[in-house]
């Protein structure tokens, strides 16, 4: 039975993406997705009106709120003061030291509305803390959603897809439609699941080289890996990892970037 939810009357902020849930049986739907258990330690990205917040803060033993929005501040703080896994970080999350909230054995567990405008540099952040994360619920724009789940050839299979799912299996859950929020945002969202690798697939011998590789291979579009790893590496050494250098990089899959990363590395240290 869903919930019933009713929405403050925050004004709404363009400067940050704020479009808020207002759909108990979406709400519903994205915890029983989350599957919060009593001893975890969950993280909130951009509580907003604490549509989520609510349902998973009566289940935790720990729950870490980032929130950048001042006026946000204080109604979280009365709402939820009382409970004793409420902790609040009034600060953003761009910047913020996910590590700072490690102490003890417990991962972390992600969750997050994410504004439209934050969630690719969001998401690169939160990579930095891969290690300490059991698992990352998000609400994105369906486009970012459709991106990060993509498969090599896809029109949507590009840098974030390589960078998240060398990291992360991705699984996209569910779309919601913009009339679930307040204000209706104008294209629809999606629910994805990323669950960070305990063990790569495969293994980057230097993970800076590798982004590198992954961004330049993608610097132009339609652009083939001779033509966008120009002065990285020569087509004869694209071709040494078995790889065309006459291809597009939104063919390769992530283990041939993997490979020229891995080739180039080499290449560099050999040079040195």
């Amino acid at each position: 039975m869903s919930r019933d939810f009713k929405p403050s009357g925050h004004k709404h902020k363009k400067q940050f993406g704020q479009n808020f849930l207002n759909n108990g049986r979406i709400i519903d739907r994205i915890v029983a997705a989350i599957r919060p258990q009593a001893q975890d330690h969950l993280v909130e990205i951009g509580p907003g009106e604490a549509a989520l917040t609510e349902p998973l803060i009566e289940v935790v033993e720990r729950m870490d709120i980032i929130e950048i929005d001042n006026d946000l501040i204080a109604p979280l703080k009365i709402r939820f003061a009382a409970k004793p896994a409420f902790r609040l970080h009034h600060t953003d999350a761009l910047s913020f030291d996910y590590a700072s909230l490690l102490d003890d054995d417990r991962p972390l567990r992600v969750v997050g509305n994410l504004p439209y405008n934050i969630s690719s540099p969001l998401l690169f952040q939160l990579l930095n803390y891969a290690e300490s994360i059991q698992d990352m619920h998000f609400m994105l724009q369906k486009e970012v959603v459709d991106r990060l789940c993509s498969e090599p050839g896809n029109k949507s299979y590009g840098r974030l897809s390589v960078m998240i799912q060398y990291a992360c299996q991705t699984e996209y859950l569910f779309t919601v439609g913009p009339e679930n929020f307040n204000p209706p945002p104008k294209v629809d969202s999606a629910i994805v699941r990323l669950l960070p690798y305990k063990e790569k697939p495969y293994q980057a011998d230097d993970e800076q080289t590798f982004a590198d590789i992954v961004k330049q291979s993608f610097s132009l579009k339609r652009k083939t890996l001779r033509n966008n790893l120009k002065g990285w590496m020569s087509a004869e050494q694209i071709e040494a990892c078995d790889i065309d250098p006459g291809c597009r990089a939104e063919t390769l899959e992530v283990a041939e970037f993997v490979k020229l990363a891995n080739h180039y590395a080499h290449l560099k240290s050999a040079a040195s």
